[in-house]
């Protein structure tokens, strides 16, 4: 891998490989772009097959969350942090502490959060050596379980997506299709059920599905089948690359609004679904709730402020469509292109110069 190039394409601040032989800690922190403010992102523990994996996907889930903050409207960059190895087995309070100072040792340019194969006891050690973490324990400031404030912002998306498709947001007597019923669509379902939308509903855990079709009268399927229901809405919410070759001839549905990440197999989806007239809420766009809510913390949490950015994403999503509109481009495309608007005006603004003998801060 050709490290410099590849930050020189995607124009990347900063890569940073952390080691602690006394810990075994190995660890990444990849900074893309802080022109909205310091990266915040969340860390990473796997098992990758090789050192380069770990690297690209540093690099690529940092880049990510630049997009992602920008286009919530948020003061922030985009960074992301992995650490090599077995989330099983390998963790220890001397890893996570030794992480921290790395953390530390950043200044405020690179904040950290809770992310796959780590936990909010994790983010708690991490604590001890730093400020700069978001997640942490509720006795420490934290907003606690963020799935239910991400689920109040598919839901608020997925209302704007409906106008836009049916000229109304009233979701009420709406079928919606979710593909995964775990933390966030279960309260994304609840919503729904309350605003009187029918919930058809399918999990590789028998639970889960069990859970939404006794609290909310959902009707169960299989599978494979939830691509193919008779709905007006499909929510994905379960894994990624879900709109792909296979599953977009089959969807009924004229609107595709849900809390998964990463839902285009290949960005060529993302115009195919566009060109059959679907009306696709991009998800880093829909699905912002919970770091607009850790964002909050970095500011004394206060709920109810957060609650209140976290329904602008419906103002987002309208926003995504109008660019759409406006320059002829998928939805995909046009969050892209208003998260990169925000980030230049704010660049041209910053532009270096002197005033009163003093360097202005540029990207």
């Amino acid at each position: 891998m050709q490290i410099f190039d590849y930050l020189q394409r995607y124009d990347y601040e900063q890569l940073l490989f952390c080691q602690d032989e006394a810990s075994g800690l190995r660890a990444i922190i990849a900074i893309h772009d802080t022109t909205l403010g310091p990266a915040l992102g969340g860390t990473r523990m796997w098992t990758y097959q090789t050192e380069e994996d770990a690297i690209i996907d540093a690099l690529r889930l940092a880049r990510g969350m630049t997009y992602k903050a920008a286009a919530a409207g948020l003061n922030l960059g985009g960074g992301k942090a992995v650490i090599l190895g077995d989330p099983r087995k390998d963790k220890s309070e001397e890893m996570f502490r030794a992480f921290g100072r790395y953390i530390q040792g950043l200044n405020g340019r690179y904040i950290t959060a809770e992310d796959v194969g780590t936990t909010v006891a994790d983010m708690d050690m991490i604590h001890l050596e730093t400020n700069y973490v978001t997640g942490v324990s509720p006795a420490f400031g934290s907003s606690g379980n963020p799935s239910p404030v991400t689920a109040y912002g598919v839901y608020r998306g997925m209302k704007a997506a409906a106008k836009v498709a049916y000229g109304t947001d009233n979701l009420s007597g709406k079928v919606v299709a979710v593909q995964g019923v775990g933390n966030v669509a279960y309260n994304l379902c609840r919503h729904l059920h309350e605003e009187g939308a029918h919930l058809i509903v399918t999990d590789i855990n028998e639970e889960n599905v069990n859970r939404a079709v006794n609290d909310f009268g959902a009707k169960a399927v299989g599978v494979h089948e939830i691509f193919s229901v008779e709905c007006d809405i499909f929510a994905p919410c379960a894994l990624g690359a879900i709109i792909n070759d296979d599953t977009i001839p089959v969807i009924k549905a004229k609107v595709i609004a849900g809390a998964a990440n990463n839902q285009l197999k290949e960005e060529r989806h993302g115009d195919e679904i566009h060109q059959k007239g679907l009306i696709y809420a991009p998800d880093y766009v829909i699905n912002a709730g919970g770091l607009i809510n850790v964002a909050d913390e970095l500011h004394v949490y206060n709920r109810e402020r957060a609650m209140k950015k976290v329904e602008t994403i419906y103002d987002n999503i309208t926003k995504v469509f109008e660019i759409s509109a406006r320059d002829n481009i998928a939805s995909y495309k046009a969050a892209d292109r208003m998260a990169e608007e925000r980030i230049a005006r704010l660049a041209k603004s910053q532009s270096t110069f002197l005033r009163d003998g003093k360097s202005v801060y540029s990207k």
